[in-house]
């Protein structure tokens, strides 16, 4: 073999394997990756809490129901529609009823639901023709109670305002005078701004239950007019309070 044919051989072969290397089939690149931000929620979940003062009624009884959410943008109890985020309504209701609140935020929503027994039979009132109206005032009228060094309204206390208020209501004649009370405890002024703020918390309570505000004067007589001079619980407790007196 003549040296021309060596080295016209070698670059045959190396044409040769350039061609089949150009021919392959080109890889595709791998699909990009789903970067899509997450859809969860973007925010808390709510939370709701629903109650009913008194539980247990006679047919035409007032019931307050008390409620309060948090991380709620919208609020809704079956039968009364949209309310705040939170309040306190007073309803009548004929029948036994489940309230049933849905509380609905940016991280979902809450519900919360409150049982009033409406008892079959109403319970028979004794007549009072014969009564005047301030006796009837003193036996149907009851005082209000708080805890200790607040004049937010208890559960037991919004039943008694429910029920002041229905008798009121139904003897739109009547005034009040609502005085502030609080027990030995704390200097004279701070005990009278107290005192100012439970009669005040009565008062808005009755209003919302439908009793005109200009028939309800308010006092606070602080400690200075206690209904117990004891240094005792029970003592103190009975001198915490919002009470009722006739306006004439």
């Amino acid at each position: 073999m003549n040296t021309r044919t060596r080295l016209l051989i070698p670059a045959v072969l190396l044409v040769s394997l350039l061609a089949v290397a150009g021919c392959k089939k080109k890889e595709n690149p791998p699909p990009p990756q789903d970067t899509a931000p997450s859809t969860g929620s973007s925010g808390p979940a709510p939370a709701a809490q629903l109650t009913a003062t008194p539980t247990v009624v006679s047919s035409g009884d007032q019931v307050v129901l008390s409620w309060r959410t948090a991380d709620a943008t919208s609020v809704s109890i079956d039968g009364i529609g949209n309310v705040p985020t939170s309040g306190v309504k007073t309803v009548m209701p004929t029948v036994s009823t489940s309230y049933h609140l849905v509380a609905t935020g940016p991280g979902g929503t809450a519900d919360a639901t409150a049982r009033v027994t409406v008892n079959s039979q109403p319970v028979v009132s004794v007549p009072t023709s014969s009564m005047s109206e301030e006796d009837q005032f003193k036996s149907q009228v009851q005082d209000a109670f708080f805890d200790y060094d607040t004049y937010d309204i208890r559960g037991d206390a919004q039943g008694v305002l429910a029920k002041d208020a229905s008798f009121l209501v139904s003897h739109p004649d009547i005034k009040v005078v609502l005085g502030g009370y609080c027990d030995e405890r704390g200097s004279n002024e701070y005990n009278l701004a107290l005192g100012q703020n439970r009669a005040d918390a009565a008062k808005n309570a009755l209003v919302q239950a439908g009793v005109a505000s200009n028939r309800i004067r308010v006092v606070s007589y602080g400690k200075e007019k206690p209904f117990c001079s004891e240094s005792t619980e029970e003592c103190w407790q009975q001198n915490r309070r919002a009470g009722f007196t006739l306006d004439r």
